[in-house]
């Protein structure tokens, strides 16, 4: 477990190191911030992420075929954007979405789970978080491999509790 999390460490400082330096200066933005009147019926998200990062598009294919409407953003310093939304680096992956109501989601989360929490979203919550890059999370499909992970719960407090536990392959 150690050498899996040190790996997951490694390529997280790896792919975030990257997309900073990389891009630094650029503020592109892909489309129009969502907005409540974008389309009707789907979940408008701001994602934040890396213009060059695969992963991140395909998490954002995922969101928006269950739901929701992505409007996509590459701020210059991805980093000061997670720190300023209140994701300690513990807590942190390779995009950040936030919804119209300020609430974060960091990671590889599953769109149904998002879903579940701005419909009941817990007191004192910032949002949900899936830390690292595992393999088998939306966006970090391997084939029939699914990694164990846990969908955190970010409290304001800096705190963090298990939202969901999302169960692998034996």
């Amino acid at each position: 477990m150690n050498l899996y999390i040190n790996r997951m460490r490694w390529l997280l400082v790896i792919a975030l190191s990257w997309s900073v330096t990389a891009y630094s200066g650029s503020s592109d933005v892909e489309n129009v911030p969502a907005s409540k009147s974008s389309v009707v019926g789907k979940i408008p998200l701001d994602v934040y992420k890396s213009p060059s990062c695969g992963c991140c598009g395909k998490w954002v294919a995922h969101l928006e075929a269950s739901g929701f409407e992505a409007a996509l953003h590459h701020p210059s310093d991805l980093l000061k954007l997670k720190a300023d939304k209140g994701v300690s680096p513990r807590y942190q992956s390779c995009h950040t979405a936030v919804s119209q109501d300020g609430y974060v989601f960091e990671g590889h989360i599953p769109a149904d789970v998002i879903q579940r929490f701005l419909a009941n979203p817990p007191p004192d919550a910032i949002g949900l978080a899936v830390p690292g890059m595992p393999v088998g999370s939306p966006g970090m499909e391997m084939g029939n491999r699914q990694d164990q992970y846990n969908v955190l719960i970010l409290g304001k407090d800096g705190s963090d509790t298990i939202y969901e536990h999302i169960g692998g392959n034996p």
